[in-house]
């Protein structure tokens, strides 16, 4: 793939490139959580998206995205939101702008085998590729943690999809074979190493992205926040869900909205639960983290209400299997992912046997990965990873 991306920018820009890789992620557990200054516990994985940039003279962006064959230019000055591939790269140049870094014009070109709407934030894989590509290009000296927020920044500006900060975090912070517990209201973290002792991370990509998915998200959020402002006014020192408890639940938001309790409900349990979880990971318990993965999930679907029918499905058709100790929706929701921990020796009989019944029972065809923890985003040089 590295190959074929420097030759393809070549071609197109007649210069030899600088590449970068910057991997999507996947959350064991800990799901929306993360704009509540929760916990979450993901790892970046080994399907990235790969940068190739080089220098211009002439205060152009061009623009080339390999997977839809597809070109761009746009002059810096004029830079604006788009409403494809091209906004998520925009965005990152326009924060480095207003931050006063001297972007000058560039080339970009851009191949990723990170599935898109699969819940594997291929979006913050871009922008984080983007962003460590431009700093290496023109020296900029930017830190991880700012690059981090400059993505994020990016997202929430030019995607207009007010996301936490787990998505561009886990892609440039991830380490090989390890989690990271990232704790959203302070950023500190620690790595933690995933064991799973025979087991392997399968996802199930259910091939659907409903149209709730952005709009969804943005409601979650809202729905949250209008929890918190309740119990603050008699709490003022709650801050985000992080802060609540089931009994600020029961007595200040369930009288009011029986809707928005069970968001707050969900997300509540759910940073206590990511915690236990980190307990199971320190034991080496990997039948009570799946124990709790099914446990996310049924909360994800029934109470936070962000799966779909094809996500229920693909949980319920392995639940119960002994081969399969923990699976749940993965990311936003409204489509994308299931992550599943299936023993290896079962992993092929799995799929097959999954892939027949969703095409069957739901008429659609089920794409499957078996995923393994990988370092995060890094400059590739003659072919080697070099992080910062």
């Amino acid at each position: 793939m590295i190959n074929k991306l420097s030759d393809i920018f070549q071609q197109k820009f007649s210069s030899e490139p600088l590449i970068v890789r910057s991997p999507g992620r996947v959350n064991i557990i800990g799901e929306h959580t993360d704009y509540n200054e929760g916990f979450v516990l993901p790892a970046s994985i080994d399907k990235a998206i790969y940068v190739a940039v080089s220098k211009r003279d002439d205060g152009q962006v061009h623009l080339f995205s390999c997977d839809y064959n597809e070109g761009f230019e746009v002059a810096l000055s004029a830079i604006q939101p788009t409403e494809n591939w091209t906004t998520y790269i925009l965005g990152v140049v326009d924060q480095l702008v207003k931050r006063k870094y001297s972007v000058a014009g560039f080339n970009l070109a851009m191949y990723g085998d990170v599935p898109i709407g699969a819940g594997l934030s291929s979006s913050a894989a871009v922008e984080c590729a983007t962003v460590f590509a431009l700093n290496e290009l023109f020296s900029f000296g930017i830190e991880k943690m700012e690059m981090v927020r400059i993505a994020q920044k990016a997202e929430h500006t030019y995607a207009g999809v007010m996301c936490g900060i787990m998505d561009q975090f886990a892609s440039v912070f991830g380490k090989k074979n390890h989690v990271i517990k990232l704790d959203c209201r302070s950023l500190e973290f620690e790595y933690k190493p995933l064991k799973l002792k025979g087991y392997k991370l399968v996802l199930f990509n259910s091939n659907v992205k409903h149209s709730l998915s952005a709009t969804g998200y943005n409601t979650r959020r809202q729905q949250c926040e209008q929890g918190i402002a309740w119990i603050k006014k008699v709490h003022p020192g709650v801050n985000s869900l992080r802060d609540v408890t089931m009994e600020m639940l029961h007595t200040l938001v369930a009288p009011k909205d029986k809707i928005i309790y069970k968001r707050c409900k969900y997300v509540v349990e759910e940073v206590q639960r990511l915690l236990s979880a980190c307990d199971d990971l320190e034991k080496g318990n990997i039948l009570g983290l799946g124990r709790k993965m099914f446990e996310t999930h049924d909360g994800l679907s029934t109470e936070y209400e962000v799966s779909c029918e094809e996500l229920d499905y693909l949980v319920n058709s392995v639940k119960g299997n002994t081969s399969v100790v923990g699976a749940r929706m993965m990311g936003g929701g409204f489509g994308g992912c299931t992550i599943n921990l299936i023993e290896e020796n079962a992993i092929g009989e799995m799929i097959d046997r999954i892939s027949a019944s969703y095409k069957t029972d739901m008429q659609l065809t089920l794409s499957a990965y078996i995923v393994k923890i990988e370092q995060g985003t890094e400059r590739i040089t003659n072919n080697t990873h070099v992080g910062i």
